[in-house]
């Protein structure tokens, strides 16, 4: 699933410039990772790709598709093809790992047999198998994490973005986020991934693109933070 930005920018107000004329092409399969300090830029690149947002001039491409033209009605269809994983989690806090997990193909009307089917697939890839009835208040932040990758995962996405998913973890939790988010790109997802963490970075070696101000100043293949 090939994604390309030619010359977007994004400014919420004359002063408030949060991208600056970006161009960059994304293959199906990468690994990338979007670096950069806080205010850079790097949620609202992420938001514009699932159409959260509009830019105010230049194109998105997902495929063969523009993005920045896509009817209002075709936004559900495009956001079944992008699973997103965030920092805070946005997991249910009334509904089991279960529950949380299965409602993205109850809202695509799929059957109990295989939204159970899938359910349960996807909560083993993240190893939480024996949490699978247990509510959020009775796991652990990386567990929280974990099932939120599920969820993100569960409809098959061709891209996956990850918006600080270590953000709000301790340096062991972490690294066995990292891990899954390697295995599910290793079974051909496309990953983007926004993060501060230097080491996950340095130690990856993956594609870096840097944002500065809202302008992209690096793009590297085995890239490091800096």
């Amino acid at each position: 699933m090939l994604i390309s930005f030619t010359d977007v920018s994004k400014r919420y107000s004359a002063k408030s410039v949060a991208l600056s004329d970006i161009n960059f092409t994304v293959e199906s399969g990468e690994f990338l990772f979007l670096v950069g300090n806080s205010g850079a830029g790097k949620t609202t690149l992420l938001r514009l790709l699932i159409r959260d947002l509009l830019p105010s001039s230049g194109k998105i491409h997902i495929d063969s598709q523009d993005v920045t033209k896509l009817p209002r009605s075709k936004v559900p269809e495009l956001r079944q093809k992008i699973g997103m994983i965030f920092q805070d989690f946005k997991i249910l806090a009334d509904r089991t790992v279960y529950e949380n997990v299965a409602i993205a193909l109850e809202i695509l009307g799929k059957g109990k047999t295989e939204i159970d089917r899938k359910v349960r697939e996807v909560v083993k890839l993240v190893n939480l198998e024996d949490k699978l009835f247990l509510f959020p208040t009775q796991l652990s932040a990386g567990e929280l994490q974990r099932a939120a990758i599920a969820r993100a995962i569960i409809g098959g996405p061709k891209v996956l973005l990850a918006d600080e998913p270590t953000g709000n973890l301790d340096p062991t939790t972490s690294w066995e986020i990292l891990k899954i988010i390697k295995e599910i790109n290793k079974l051909g997802t496309t990953v983007i991934m926004a993060t501060h963490n230097a080491d996950v970075v340095n130690s990856m070696q993956k594609r870096v693109i840097a944002l500065e101000k809202g302008k992209l100043v690096k793009d590297e293949k085995k890239g490091k933070y800096r």
